[in-house]
């Protein structure tokens, strides 16, 4: 390096000092101060460029990120500002509820959350504890509240945390807003500058906003058999005590929790990945469920938004359902139990399934882009939306008691149908080929390449576009959306989506949140009679044609 290029780089690394020290100075942190206070000591520029070299974005879905010191990382600094973003947005005199899950340092941003904007002139209500995120959502509306915010990474790594904003209606915050925020945040100064706690603007909530989610979950349809023996796992979240209440009140035997998962804990001890759908995750409850002879198995992830649905198998084992098979007999429960003008929805990367059972009952259908926040807004009469990422929102003939994705709600209802199925004698796994039948078997998968360079994903993106295929898996591509053109009606989003011979379909997109490109995979066989036939063909032809995009897409 010539004597201009060092110069350079002391210069650049001088200014991440300098930003080091003002964030020192205002940092309220003893934890994040002493880990920053190490860094400058021991003049490591690798580490300052980690966490000042870059800053979490707020987006639609808040921010999200690992915690420490700096921009880059979550902290009391940058939870402090997003809330002073948000004050500025929203203006005095206007009403935020803001929930928490278990995690590290949650508690402690929520209540960083409420200091800011009572300072700021809002009202603020705090949920009592740790608890789902539905519950958040839920209140947001019963409350009248303008806002809501909720700390919680989801089904992350322990070493992150997060912060999401629902809007007045109770659903995540869509642009522009979001960009509002972000703009508003960007303008906040130091944080030891702000005012703090308003006298009399802080509402602590107790239980009854509980036990008010709770009732509303009853009003689901729910139908009248109730023995089932449930096998349970909130994987160290905070779902347990809420989904043991709903099933009492809605007059199920509450759920076995599988007891080293059943309180919460940040650190995830049992498990490599908080999420239900990882590899090994189910492990524990699955084995319980073979000790207590369980018809059911569910799992909500740690902030219990989602569910996961399992069914024991006679010789052992358990068959975890899909969030596409789950989300069809939710799906279909839903519309034979409700009235009315009403509709069903899920994005673009769902299975297509749910557009024929909508068409079959005559209700309306509507597609949307990836993320909850898109679904419910995809109509009036919304009874039913879910994600193939296993998230669900079921409602009654009164609409969604959450407009948002709600692990509980769809457990209770989940578990509604299998009681009703063992009535007869038979199982969710029975009602999957019963649809399969009526609707043929629609088998979907996943392929995901993880990448350290970024532009490996566009470049990959723009061979598709300018090398786009002609056949997959043998089969004809018969119609081809690129979706950053805004084809198919809905707002442009980078991705591609191909229909091909045969009512196949992949959906190629980059992940939102993760270095991933992800496709989504669809093939649909006809079933006679015997679908056990038909499911082995299609698991076939899925695997041809991850083989076959994979050369295409030469990742």
């Amino acid at each position: 390096m010539n004597d201009f290029g060092r110069a350079a780089g002391q210069a650049a690394n001088d200014a991440l000092v300098r930003q080091a020290e003002l964030w020192l100075a205002q940092d309220p942190d003893p934890d994040t101060r002493a880990e920053l206070a190490a860094i400058l000591d021991r003049g490591d520029p690798a580490a300052l460029q980690e966490r000042f070299g870059a800053k979490l974005e707020f987006g639609t879905a808040g921010l999200r990120g690992e915690l420490g010191a700096g921009p880059n990382r979550m902290n009391r600094v940058t939870v402090m500002r997003a809330a002073a973003g948000l004050a500025k947005v929203l203006g005095p005199g206007k009403h935020v509820v803001i929930g928490y899950d278990a995690r590290h340092k949650s508690d402690v941003f929520a209540r960083d959350t409420a200091a800011v904007l009572t300072g700021a002139g809002l009202h603020a209500s705090l949920l009592p504890r740790p608890l789902p995120t539905p519950v958040l959502a839920f209140a947001v509306r019963h409350l009248g509240a303008d806002a809501g915010v909720t700390v919680t990474a989801s089904h992350n790594p322990p070493r992150d945390n997060g912060y999401k904003v629902y809007w007045g209606d109770g659903s995540q915050i869509v642009p522009p807003i979001d960009s509002e925020i972000s703009a508003a945040i960007d303008g906040v100064d130091r944080i030891d500058r702000l005012p703090l706690h308003a006298p009399g603007t802080l509402t602590d909530l107790d239980e009854d906003i509980v036990d008010a989610y709770v009732r509303a979950l009853t009003s689901l349809p729910l139908g009248e058999a109730r023995d089932l023996k449930i096998a349970y796992t909130p994987l160290h979240g905070v779902g347990a005590a809420t989904l043991s209440a709903a099933f009492a009140a809605a007059g199920f035997d509450p759920p076995t929790a599988v007891e080293e998962q059943r309180d919460p804990d940040p650190d995830f001890p049992t498990v490599s990945f908080p999420n239900p759908e990882e590899p090994g995750a189910m492990d524990l409850a699955v084995a319980l469920a073979a000790r207590s002879g369980a018809d059911l198995v569910l799992a909500n992830d740690p902030d219990a938004d989602r569910c996961a649905v399992g069914v024991p198998l006679p010789g052992g084992g358990c068959r975890m359902l899909t969030g596409d098979e789950v989300g069809a007999l939710l799906a279909e429960h839903v519309i034979t139990h409700t009235t009315g003008d009403r509709m069903v929805a899920t994005t673009i990367v769902s299975s297509t399934l749910l557009g024929k059972i909508a068409h079959a009952h005559g209700v309306r259908y509507g597609e949307t882009l990836t993320g909850f926040k898109w679904i419910i807004k995809a109509g009036p009469g919304l009874v039913f939306g879910y994600e193939e990422a296993i998230g669900y929102s079921v409602g009654s003939d009164a609409g969604l008691p959450v407009r948002d994705k709600d692990g509980i709600g769809a457990a209770l209802t989940a578990a509604a149908i299998a009681a009703s199925a063992k009535q007869s004698g038979r199982t969710l796994l029975d009602l999957l080929d019963d649809q399969a039948r009526r609707y043929g078997l629609h088998a979907t998968s996943q392929l995901s390449f993880r990448v350290a360079d970024l532009s490996l994903i566009a470049d990959a993106m723009a061979r598709l576009r300018a090398h786009p295929p002609t056949a997959l898996e043998g089969r004809e591509v018969v119609g081809a959306d690129d979706l950053a053109k805004g084809d198919g009606g809905l707002p442009p989003t980078d991705g591609l989506r191909y229909r091909l011979a045969g009512d196949a379909r992949v959906v190629v997109r980059p992940s939102g949140t993760e270095p991933k490109l992800k496709c989504y995979l669809e093939v649909v066989v006809p079933v006679e009679s015997e679908a056990g036939e038909a499911r082995a063909l299609a698991a076939r032809d899925l695997d041809t044609l991850k083989a076959d995009l994979t050369a295409h897409l030469g990742l």
